[in-house]
């Protein structure tokens, strides 16, 4: 009797790094099954994860009011241990399993798990808000390895020698989470799955694509503003190690499989 045939070794270098938003995950998406059917075709890809308005509505419970600057959250101590609870537990396994349930295999990790994540604060303005200082790319390349979706949260852990006190959690926007690991695995190409159609000009028109150095001066002159500024400053870091980045609407149907299988959608820059 025949053995059946065995699905492709996954690459440690992966072609895609994908950053789902938590706003888009609903009922007529198809991130997840897009995913997994990627994973069966034997082309793994990395997921990042957000979870912001699910940290908000927790913090809302605790009677904590949520505050911005420069589009990244305010987290001082009480809110980082919601940050910590809300990504590295509820939305991560959520994820993983959900992923596990459509028949895929999926491995939930976060940015302090095997120091895959360093980093230090960013600005004391913004409380626990950590800037990726270092990469450790060896727990993302086992799980490949292994055939497992890494499924990461982005929290990280600041660097020895940052701080007098050793072990503390940061909060890291996932889009820049997202951008760093993309540079550090040197992958084919990383996408943001978000909602909303792409980048924008000033005349609210859908912008195609854009150059690194337009993709810049869009967030200098205002144009691009709010939470997609860390999008787009992620997609110009994660450009020093990856082909292309592309910004795309999550919420439609077959969004990532369209995007691998080169259907033109959103704003592609680099």
């Amino acid at each position: 009797m025949e053995k059946p045939a065995m699905p492709p070794e996954p690459s440690l270098h992966p072609s895609l790094v994908v950053k789902i938003g938590g706003s888009i995950l609903g009922s007529h998406d198809t991130t997840l099954e897009d995913l997994v059917a990627l994973q069966q075709r034997g082309s793994i890809p990395v997921v990042i994860h957000g979870g912001g308005q699910v940290i908000t509505r927790w913090m809302e419970k605790q009677s904590l009011l949520p505050r911005f600057v420069r589009g990244l959250r305010v987290t001082d101590a009480s809110s980082m241990e919601i940050v910590v609870a809300v990504l590295c537990g509820l939305v991560n396994k959520e994820l993983v399993a959900s992923i596990q349930g459509l028949g895929g295999r999926a491995l939930g990790m976060s940015g302090i798990d095997g120091g895959m994540l360093q980093a230090e604060v960013l600005d004391p303005e913004l409380g626990y808000v950590g800037r990726v200082t270092h990469v450790n790319t060896s727990p993302i390349c086992q799980a490949l390895a292994g055939g497992y979706i890494p499924v990461i949260a982005p929290v990280a852990l600041q660097a020895q020698g940052s701080s007098s006190t050793g072990g503390t959690l940061l909060n890291v926007n996932g889009d820049t989470a997202a951008g760093e690991i993309a540079r550090a695995l040197e992958a084919e190409a990383m996408v943001f799955l978000t909602d909303v159609e792409g980048v924008m000009d000033s005349q609210h028109r859908l912008i195609s694509h854009l150059t690194a150095s337009q993709g810049a001066a869009l967030i200098r002159s205002g144009t691009i503003a709010g939470g997609m500024i860390p999008k787009m400053e992620a997609c110009l870091r994660a450009l020093e190690g990856v082909k292309v980045a592309q910004i795309v609407d999550g919420r439609r149907e077959r969004a990532l499989m369209n995007f691998v299988e080169g259907q033109p959608s959103g704003t592609r820059i680099g």
